[in-house]
């Protein structure tokens, strides 16, 4: 009996180390590549919305390359009430991000674009993660480690961010950066047996 053809890499749509780490974990095979997209997250309104739209237009920016393999575009965001949350710009506002969030509830959520030459799924996925309270002493000893850089909300869940997690109540990948459950669902839809899902 002759062995399947292995699966089409997805192509994903970003150069983030925990995206392809979790891809690797979950044994799906992918090539990376840089979307040819720029994102302007504002600092309010509809959150949903705006990780969605990010997801798409990054997996579109790069749909040219992909001949007929599945694209990957994930946007995420940390949402505090009304205010959305996107990456700091240098160690003060990631210090003031952290205080913010400090013994609070707040809401992870990443837009997912799986898109192929045929069709285009856009979806996505929101994780509550509760912080603890976190004094002065705790926030400069974590911005000082320099792991908020290129994190939205400032810190790094996987890392020494979790020292400051209280509870979460999701999807611990999609906190991490992929909503991994999301995109396992769509390729058992999709591809019902060509990743191992479905």
């Amino acid at each position: 009996m002759a062995d399947a053809p292995p699966s089409p890499p997805l192509l994903l749509a970003s150069t983030s180390p925990q995206r392809k780490a979790i891809l690797e974990q979950l044994h799906i095979p992918f090539d990376v590549v840089a979307p040819k997209y720029e994102e302007e997250t504002p600092a309010d309104g509809d959150a949903v919305r705006v990780v969605r739209e990010h997801a798409r237009g990054k997996a579109r920016s790069v749909a040219d390359i992909a001949e007929d393999r599945p694209v990957v575009g994930v946007d995420t965001a940390v949402v505090l009430g009304d205010r959305i949350f996107g990456k700091p710009g240098n160690a003060t506002d990631a210090e003031q991000m952290l205080e913010e969030l400090s013994g609070k509830t707040h809401v992870v959520v990443s837009g997912l674009c799986l898109l192929t030459p045929g069709w285009e799924d856009v979806e996505h996925e929101a994780t509550q993660v509760s912080f603890r309270e976190l004094n002065p002493r705790e926030l400069g000893t974590y911005v000082a480690t320099g792991e908020w850089e290129g994190r939205a909300g400032a810190y790094a869940i996987q890392d020494r961010g979790a020292s400051l997690v209280r509870q979460i109540e999701g999807d611990y990948l999609n906190v991490v950066g992929l909503p991994a459950a999301l995109l396992v669902r769509l390729l058992a839809e999709r591809f019902s047996g060509v990743y191992g899902f479905g």
